[in-house]
């Protein structure tokens, strides 16, 4: 006698239609309520599948409400991260998890910049810096419109990659950056941003995204076309 296999823990059988007289099984494990859902059959049953929903804008707002609540101010009514700096933190989000195939990690990166970015935002349109603090934020904003020019011209000119460049530029930045906020913000602060540029300043992460094979190739297109439409607009 041929006995029917026997469900995953996380299934559970409901009654069908008469008429088909199939037994289908339903996932009775909670889902996320912020994760989106879709079904996929396993053996012949059902069973839920959430899928990856990582929002930058969102996590770009949830921030700035945060901040709002310790530093209001008039001055505070704009959003730090419009939709197409929200597109490319997106891509870096895809990428950084292909690159690490892990999750969390790609998703703590791409927050701990955000927060970054919104806390250098709030600092700026309140006038917290000092004069000499404003030279380094100045400094700091040329070089990441260097870093962006060179981003750019490394996917769209053939054999000029160089991943020591794009390194090279990468630290500056955090030099630069560390120096403009330390009065500022807290040693965790400090901690997030070198969190950030030790994985996007490393040369096997930056070798491997504008290598030949996909799906980093096709990140790459999109993250250079993002960051080349806020070139033109003049937001970077």
């Amino acid at each position: 006698m041929v006995h029917p296999p026997k469900p995953a823990t996380d299934l559970q059988p409901f009654k069908t239609d008469e008429r088909k007289r199939k037994r289908v099984f339903i996932s009775s494990t909670p889902l996320p309520t912020s994760e989106k859902v879709r079904w996929i059959k396993v053996r012949g049953f059902r069973k839920a599948e959430t899928m990856d929903v990582f929002n930058a804008k969102n996590l770009a707002i949830q921030a700035q409400k945060k901040l709002l609540g310790k530093m209001a101010s008039k001055n505070m009514a704009n959003i730090f991260i419009d939709d197409i700096s929200s597109e490319v933190l997106d891509e870096l989000y895809q990428v950084t998890k292909e690159y690490t195939r892990n999750k969390k990690e790609a998703q703590k990166v791409i927050k701990n910049l955000i927060k970054v970015v919104v806390k250098l935002g709030v600092l700026y349109r309140n006038n917290q810096f000092s004069a000499e603090e404003l030279v380094l934020v100045d400094k700091f904003r040329k070089k990441i419109h260097q870093l962006a020019m060179t981003a750019v011209s490394f996917y769209q000119i053939d054999f000029t990659f160089d991943r020591r460049v794009l390194a090279n530029i990468l630290n500056e930045c955090r030099e630069l950056l560390h120096q403009a906020i330390k009065r500022h913000l807290t040693s965790k602060s400090h901690g997030r941003i070198d969190h950030i540029f030790n994985h996007f300043a490393d040369c096997e992460f930056l070798a491997t995204l504008y290598g030949p094979t996909e799906p980093f190739r096709a990140h790459v297109k999109k993250l250079c076309e993002g960051i080349n439409k806020m070139l033109e607009d003049g937001n970077i």
